[in-house]
């Protein structure tokens, strides 16, 4: 379907690509994995023919239909949602437009939602539009650049759920785990300079990487250990007479070598991140709480306790009140009646993306970081950012020149240099690449404080949450354990209930 034929791509003096070739055929699930900076996004526009290789090509199959979801840049349409979901798709019948209300529906719109203009829409909103336009089409590749990042988990499950029974071939980069490795069956790797692929899910390349990289420095050592002792021999002899003749032949050994390189890699980092004031057992409990918005209902004498050290995932269907009650457990926005108790030495941290407006725009990223009460090292500092994406001098750029992106990474760093020891998140993975979701979790997990948030990355969920917090129509269940527990628990009582 589409071939890349050993492609060479150099931007200035940086060379992203030598020889890369990859085959993508009819069906495939590939993803694309690779450190930052490395070429993916490049690789991506190259298909799309946004840019050319330097050398070599890229042949597509005729009459290929290529589809692509960017990470950003929302449709601003003045079409209502239902419209812009069709407008690609030509004298649309009553089948066709019942599948896009169906897409949409599985995206988490309501039926309410089909009349509004998609320039009424916040940017995530006119992401799933663009979404649904896109899967309602059905091209034969669909390339998809981070498609969960405006999902809430369960339009995630349901995307997920499409996807598996999708016709089509599909190439995506995505930094959720789970998701990568429930839909695609190769792995593409960006490694020096190169394409390689691995026939396999996530886990399985993870796998492969760590024992190939075993076997070549367990090589490297012995070619290394070789080295020195072909140097000791030439240096021993080569000032004798009778023994020069085989330095030389030695010497002549040494600069033929193949000499095994160890390819540059991203370095795994521990983090240690600065621990909050302990505060009592009973964190945080809102007592007979009541929260409407206009005529509607949310919360109705709602009753909900937090203890510290809990680790607890928030879920529910979009609109079941999850964020709404992340911030009143926050403290940022007032409920109607009821009591909102915090508990000895509690002080609350809340993360949002509404939280980059409060970074300031004429300071660096490492000013900005540095800028707590901790006082920590300058280079504690600057490693923690370099595993959040900002290596090197990108430290010191401005504040006001950081997309939108890295200003959320920059106030996720923020936040947990200097953490409250009762942490509330809303989708705090979004915005980072696969490495550094693994050193949030890491820094999360010994985080001993209380952590409530909300992700739609299962992976997360499960590596994190000792409680599973289901929202539902205003009732809030608590159940101790990962999401796993929780689904087989629902299932249970689900069963429980049909057999009465």
């Amino acid at each position: 379907m589409i071939t890349i034929k050993n492609i060479h791509k150099t931007f200035g003096t940086q060379t992203l690509f030598k020889e890369a070739a990859l085959q993508i055929n009819a069906g495939d699930r590939f993803a694309l994995v690779g450190p930052n900076g490395s070429g993916k996004s490049t690789l991506f526009k190259m298909l799309l023919s946004e840019q050319e290789p330097d050398l070599g090509e890229i042949q597509f199959k005729r009459g290929i239909e290529v589809g692509y979801l960017p990470q950003e840049n929302p449709p601003i349409s003045e079409l209502t949602v239902v419209d812009e979901t069709l407008a690609h798709t030509p004298d649309p019948d009553g089948r066709i437009t019942a599948k896009a209300k169906m897409i949409l529906m599985g995206l988490g719109f309501k039926t309410s939602d089909f009349e509004r203009k998609v320039s009424t829409l916040s940017g995530g909103w006119a992401m799933r539009v663009a979404m649904a336009r896109l899967l309602l089409h059905e091209p034969d590749l669909l390339m998809l650049d981070e498609p969960t990042n405006h999902l809430d988990l369960e339009s995630m499950l349901w995307f997920q759920n499409f996807l598996l029974n999708y016709r089509g071939a599909i190439f995506l980069i995505s930094h959720d785990r789970n998701f990568v490795n429930t839909i695609c069956k190769i792995i593409v790797s960006v490694q020096n300079k190169t394409l390689k692929t691995y026939h396999g899910n996530y886990d399985y390349y993870l796998n492969e990487r760590a024992r190939e990289k075993e076997s070549l420095e367990i090589a490297y050592q012995a070619e290394q250990r070789k080295i020195v002792e072909m140097q000791d021999f030439i240096s021993r002899n080569r000032a004798r007479a009778s023994t020069a003749s085989r330095a030389q032949s030695m010497i002549k050994r040494l600069e033929k070598l193949e000499r095994i390189e160890l390819p540059e890699e991203s370095k795994k980092i521990k983090i240690r991140f600065p621990q909050p004031e302990r505060c009592g057992v009973r964190a945080l409990n809102l007592k007979n709480l009541c929260k409407s918005y206009g005529e509607t209902k949310v919360y109705e004498n709602l009753n909900f306790e937090i203890e510290r050290g809990w680790k607890m995932a928030f879920v529910g269907h979009n609109g079941a009140g999850k964020s709404t009650l992340i911030k009143i457990l926050s403290g940022t926005i007032p409920f109607d009646k009821g009591e909102r108790i915090l508990g000895l030495n509690v002080k609350v941290g809340y993360f949002s993306q509404h939280r980059t407006e409060m970074l300031h725009a004429e300071k660096t990223v490492l000013e900005e970081a540095m800028d707590n009460k901790r006082h920590l090292p300058e280079q504690m500092v600057r490693t923690i950012l370099g595993s959040f994406l900002f290596p090197g001098n990108a430290v010191f750029k401005k504040v006001e020149v950081l997309s939108g992106g890295e200003k959320s990474r920059l106030a996720l760093v923020k936040i947990l240099l200097d953490p409250p020891n009762v942490l509330l998140m809303d989708e705090p993975t979004t915005h980072l690449d696969l490495d550094s979701v693994e050193a949030l979790i890491l820094s999360l997990k010994e985080f001993e404080g209380t952590l409530c948030f909300i992700s739609h990355d299962l992976y997360f969920i499960n590596a994190l949450a000792n409680h599973i917090v289901h929202v539902d129509e205003g009732q809030v269940t608590l159940y101790p354990g990962n999401y796993e527990y929780f689904e087989r628990r629902r299932k249970q009582k689900e069963e429980e209930n049909i057999e009465n």
